[in-house]
């Protein structure tokens, strides 16, 4: 019989909850409603699809924090989607927002303090920022213009690089300058979501925001072109001894 994961469940159970209070406080429309649940499903079959190829039967400490930091992003999803066809509380979706951001520093400390860091827990750290990050851009994009998308898609579109270059394939080595950027977007895309500074201030601070951007994945493209005729090295053996067996 297969082993249920609850925490996968635990996360939908709670998204769902979110989007009824959303429903209950801020009159979250249909739109909003498939929005989040169709994200909260999502989040839901990956994470236990995740569970099940690693063998483990529930999360970690650490990546309950980062589930939570998932529902959160999942709010600001659904009020995003709402904002196309109605007025919606920025305050309530700059909140959500914060919280999760603020979270991000609290899941890798629990990891680090409890001895339960992981590739799997970082990756779900990691792609829940990106689609935050997404979510923000999205809802700051109907005020700036269509240019503040680079900032949400640019991860993606480095992934998709990564299917079409090889050489692009791999881990990267450690750089803390990688948190601080994202960080930085997380935080300049929630000021401009807000609407606390005057318009050319908010257009200069994304603009910077998405210079810093540029800057870290280029020089992550850098080091992986500099790093290609070792990458070619491994494969070359890879290959000899495949042909060998």
């Amino acid at each position: 019989m297969p082993t249920v994961r609850t925490g996968p469940l635990t996360g939908l159970a709670g998204q769902l909850v979110l989007l009824a209070a959303l429903a209950l406080t801020t009159g979250l429309g249909v739109a909003g409603w498939i929005a989040g649940t169709v994200y909260g499903t999502v989040v839901c079959g990956v994470l236990s699809w995740g569970l099940h190829s690693l063998g483990a039967r529930s999360l970690g400490p650490a990546d309950r924090v980062t589930l939570v930091r998932a529902g959160l992003a999942g709010g600001v999803t659904a009020l995003t989607v709402d904002s196309f066809t109605r007025p919606v509380p920025v305050a309530v979706m700059i909140g959500l927002a914060t919280v999760a951001l603020i979270l991000d520093a609290v899941d890798g400390y629990v990891a680090r303090q409890t001895g339960t860091a992981s590739a799997f827990g970082a990756r779900f750290d990691m792609e829940v920022d990106a689609f935050l990050i997404l979510v923000l851009s999205v809802y700051v994009a109907q005020g700036l213009g269509a240019w503040v998308l680079l900032i949400g898609v640019m991860r993606y579109a480095y992934w998709l690089a990564t299917w079409l270059a090889g050489w692009l394939r791999g881990p990267l080595p450690p750089r803390y300058w990688r948190k601080v950027v994202a960080a930085i977007q997380g935080i300049v895309l929630g000021v401009a979501a807000a609407g606390v500074l005057p318009r050319p201030m908010t257009i200069a601070a994304v603009m910077a925001a998405l210079a810093l951007l540029v800057e870290s994945f280029g020089r992550d493209v850098w080091w992986r072109w500099q790093d290609r005729p070792a990458l070619a090295v491994h494969a070359h053996a890879w290959e000899r001894q495949h042909e060998s067996v």
